[in-house]
């Protein structure tokens, strides 16, 4: 772990504009506001898809309803959730990617994974565990291990201990929005077979 080169990668962070200045197509339509947490010491790493409207406002990741769903299946109360020196929290795309036409949220920006994540993951050698919710983590996270679709992916949690060149266990996970309850209903297993395993993971890092 090197804290100095993760201040300076914050730093950056803090300061980018890529998706606004120089993006991949369309740009960013509104000014970035860099969301993650980092941390020299945490084992755990939260990898979601890009802030909402609610995390863009706050500066806060997962201040929003499915911040509380997430801290329910991990068991945390907030104090821990938001304690750097043990969890850290980087999605796919760091600031909100806007909205489509029906009013959900874009898929996360391409250009943060491809400008940071190498970089931070590389200093933040200590990590042990990296919780992949949603399909674009898991694409990430995954690479060819990842099944062809996100109940497929994460139904095969099992096989995820040990992921080729990744040197920490990855657990997929859905989105904790609340318009996955419909998928949870549906995948009953989720909470009885996957969850507790989640939790004593969670709990044995911390």
């Amino acid at each position: 772990m090197n804290s100095t080169t993760l201040n300076e990668l914050t730093r950056a962070i803090t300061a980018c504009r890529i998706c606004r200045d120089t993006p991949e197509g369309t740009p960013l339509p509104h000014e970035p506001r860099p969301v993650c947490v980092v941390s020299p010491t945490a084992r755990i790493v939260i990898c979601g898809q890009a802030p909402g409207t609610r995390v863009h406002a706050s500066g806060r990741p997962f201040t929003d309803p499915s911040g509380d769903r997430l801290r329910a299946w991990l068991a945390v109360d907030e104090a821990t959730f938001y304690d750097a020196s043990r969890i850290a929290i980087v999605p796919m795309g760091f600031c909100f990617p806007g909205l489509d036409a029906k009013g959900g949220d874009l898929p996360p920006r391409k250009e943060c994974a491809r400008a940071w994540h190498g970089d931070l993951f590389a200093a933040m050698a200590q990590v042990e565990l990296v919780i992949a919710i949603g399909q674009y983590a898991q694409a990430f996270h995954l690479g060819k291990a990842r099944r062809k679709t996100l109940t497929e992916t994460v139904a095969a949690w099992r096989d995820y201990e040990s992921v080729p060149g990744r040197p920490w266990r990855v657990i997929p996970t859905p989105h904790p929005s609340w318009r996955n309850t419909g998928w949870l209903k549906r995948n009953p297993w989720f909470e009885s077979d996957l969850l507790p395993v989640l939790r004593a993971a969670v709990r044995n890092l911390i």
